[in-house]
């Protein structure tokens, strides 16, 4: 800064200031910069030594006049203002469980109540405070890691000063909690000292984010940076490292502010010489008197406006204006920029960045402890090292959907299919970490223990924790396990041989046996009942009795096309006539309709169409073995003996293909999963038929009010909704097939 002068042509008090403080510009010397640095924070009582006699003449005015102005609380920013950038840090990793850290003093005590608010807004829960003594013992700060890591929360906020975290840290990794899976955010005191820590506590934070207010870089900063640290290491040739840190710089504009804000009220203050002299020989320095100028010193601060080496300087509301905050990660031994937080644009890859594209909104690429890339879910299942026992069936309805192998060399038992990897994908997406094993459902030999309904009942037991699979949710399983939501439509769909186009008897295909009987024997009746009533009067009737014959089966055939040449004289055959005219009409547009249906609608396709002809008929029908369909078909009416059940989509085409008739089935009932695998794979020769009966569709299995059930229905939930776009409207209201059966498998 330029030197200042008054009107009178004098010097200004600032450039009295410069050379009285220690040759500012031009010499370095800020001993007094770091007195008032350590009054807002633990950090400068580390850079505080060495203090010359000339400084220490001037401490009874300057605190007297700090005091008045509250200069050590107004020079830097407060610690609630960096809350808002580490709340931005959890909500964009997703992190809804944080644990907070501070030490057992007003230092670590003041920042809790804005972060458990702000966290709170964004819909961020505090699971749990831990709050460390400053004597606290080594054996202390384990028993209360171990304490934390049995807890399921994962992210970790911690608010403490360099002394204490430096032991705290070294213990955090003695007791594993340095590894994948966890995060860790420091404050910015902490953030800001860490060049000071020795190297074997730089080590233990590894991957560990940390929140610092953003100081431009200029190279009025660069050199008094550099002059400040040679004086400092001149008066101080025992301190090994040393930096011009964030207290030293706002301790170094606030002394400007004050020279400015003391120029423009032409301050003068008197300082009795046996109050300056007891102070000499104290070391305590709150035991001054209040300044009398104090109060016009501080409203004339409170205008004062320069771009100093912190930036901007501005007092707004008595405090420090704030600042956009640094987002480092520590790797290696040192830090990395991975992002900043402004007020107005919240996280960004870096400082003005282009807000428009997506990609500047998002950090760098973060290393958490254990040195991986992968975002830490931020809750996980506690370290008793038990997982998830999730049940699956062996012998389920199609591989498609779930699919157990077992390699008889090695004993690997491997799951897969359809659900397995949905459930696989949802559990990745769990805003927290969930280990899990798939055991399955099988006997000591290795085949099936039994149906979904064994399986179940397993699970009430508690033989599993859970079960997945193709598993329909029915009210005999709900009085004894629970439910997640709805992961796959239900709807129960009857499956029945499509007519083929191309076949050559398809003409045959629109009236049914019996009509087509019944037809004929009118056919040959009309004729001889014509014969007989015409040939004793109508000589078109008589000849030799070949051609009588061919007369009675002639006219009616002729008469369906209207093409006959006899003239009838009778008019008892006329009646005969006329009847058979009626009856060839009426045949004649029911075949044309039929037909045609045939060869364009594929809904009339099939001529069983209802389950009442199916029943009446006693027609073969089948469906999966181990299915409630069994019972059901059994409640619409049909026999035991005409249900035939199916292990394999092979059986099932092997009998639906030959017909009851033929030792094989005339209809299949399945859900809707099933039949739309099933018509994938013979979409030629079946075609879903009839109406679809409402049910409940397939869902995850848990135990009743077990600390899982909320695992379930949010993996439910996230499956839900992927499949919102595909999914039928529920079956709610609507009516079901039968009390105790409300699925298909």
């Amino acid at each position: 800064m330029a030197k200042c002068r008054l009107p009178s042509g004098r010097t200004s008090m600032a450039a009295k200031g410069r050379r009285r403080f220690g040759r500012d510009q031009n010499g370095g010397g800020t001993s007094l910069a770091v007195v008032l640095a350590a009054t807002s924070t633990e950090a400068a009582h580390r850079r505080l030594s060495g203090r010359g006699q000339n400084d220490a003449a001037l401490l009874p005015q300057f605190w007297s006049l700090t005091r008045t102005l509250r200069l050590h609380r107004c020079s830097a920013i407060i610690d609630s203002y960096q809350v808002a950038a580490i709340v931005a840090i959890v909500k964009y990793f997703q992190w809804s469980q944080v644990v907070l850290i501070n030490e057992e003093s007003d230092y670590g005590n003041d920042i809790n109540p804005y972060l458990s608010n702000a966290l709170y807004d964004a819909n961020a829960r505090v699971s749990y405070r831990s709050v460390i003594p400053l004597e606290a013992s080594d054996d202390f700060m384990l028993q209360e890691l171990y304490k934390m890591k049995i807890m399921q929360t994962r992210v970790f906020v911690v608010h403490m000063s360099s002394s204490i975290a430096s032991k705290f840290f070294v213990k955090v990794k003695e007791a594993g909690m340095m590894h994948e899976g966890y995060a860790w955010i420091i404050t910015s005191a902490l953030t800001d000292l860490l060049y000071s820590l020795d190297s074997r506590v730089i080590e233990t934070m590894q991957g560990v984010l940390g929140v610092k207010p953003l100081i431009p870089s200029s190279r009025r900063l660069s050199s008094t940076a550099k002059r400040w640290k040679r004086k400092f290491i001149h008066d101080n040739p025992d301190s090994l490292q040393v930096e011009f840190g964030l207290y030293g710089i706002w301790a170094y504009d606030a002394l400007w502010a004050l020279a400015m804000a003391a120029e423009r009220v032409q301050f003068r203050e008197h300082i009795s010489s046996s109050m300056n002299t007891s102070i000499l020989n104290t070391t305590n320095l709150f035991t001054t008197e209040i300044s009398k100028t104090g109060p016009k010193l501080r409203e004339a601060l409170s205008e004062v406006t320069f771009q100093g080496l912190g930036g901007n300087f501005h007092l707004v509301n008595g405090q420090l204006e704030p600042s956009s905050f640094q987002i480092l990660n520590f790797v290696g031994k040192g830090e990395r920029e991975v992002g900043v937080w402004t007020l107005s644009e919240g996280i960004v890859s870096e400082k003005n960045a282009d807000v428009t594209n997506s990609s500047s909104k998002m950090l760098k690429s973060v290393v958490f402890p254990g040195e991986t890339t992968v975002v830490p879910k931020g809750w996980e299942v506690p370290g008793s090292g038990k997982k998830l026992r999730v049940g699956v069936l062996i012998a389920a309805g199609f591989e498609e959907f779930v699919k157990v192998e077992k390699d008889r060399q090695t004993n690997v038992t491997k799951v897969s299919g359809c659900y397995i990897d949905m459930f696989d994908a949802v559990i990745a997406e769990l805003p927290y970490s969930m280990p899990y094993e798939y055991i399955p459902f099988e006997t000591l030999d290795g085949s099936s223990a039994g149906n979904y309904d064994d399986l179940c009942h397993q699970v009430f037991l508690q033989k599993y924790d859970a079960a997945v699979g193709d598993i329909t949710i029915t009210s005999k399983r709900s009085n004894y396990v629970d439910f997640s939501l709805p992961f796959e439509a239900g709807g129960v769909i009857m499956t029945v041989l499509r007519n083929d186009p191309n076949n050559a008897l398809l003409f045959l295909k629109p009236l049914t046996g019996d009509l087509w009987l019944t037809a004929i024997v009118l056919f040959l009746f009309t004729g001889v009942v014509l014969w007989i009533l015409e040939h004793r009067f109508n000589s078109a009737f008589r000849g030799p009795p070949e051609e009588q014959v061919g007369l009675i089966f002639y006219f009616p055939f002729m008469s369906l096309v209207y093409a006959q040449r006899e003239r009838i004289v009778s008019n008892l055959a006329r009646l005969v006539v006329v009847v058979w005219m009626l009856v060839v009409l009426v045949l004649n547009s029911t075949y044309t309709a039929n037909l045609s249906a045939r060869l364009t609608i594929k809904g009339l396709e099939s001529a069983n169409t209802d389950v009442n002809d199916l029943i009446k008929n006693g027609e073969y029908v089948g469906c999966r073995k181990g299915s409630f369909i069994y019972d059901f078909l059994q409640d619409q009416g049909f026999d035991k003996g005409k249900i035939k059940t199916y292990s394999s989509p092979e059986d099932i085409h092997k009998d639906l293909s030959k017909g009851s008739k033929k030792g094989g089935i005339s209809a299949l009932f399945a859900v809707k999963p099933y039949t739309a695998i099933f018509l994938s794979k013979y979409k030629k020769e079946y075609i879903a038929n009839g109406i679809t009966y409402p049910s409940e569709g397939f869902a995850y299995v848990s135990i009743v009010n077990s600390p899982n059930e909320l695992m379930m229905y949010d993996s439910a939930s996230l499956s839900t909704e992927s499949n919102t776009d595909d999914r039928e409207p529920s079956s709610a209201g609507r009516p079901t097939l039968a009390d105790g059966y409300q699925s298909g498998s």
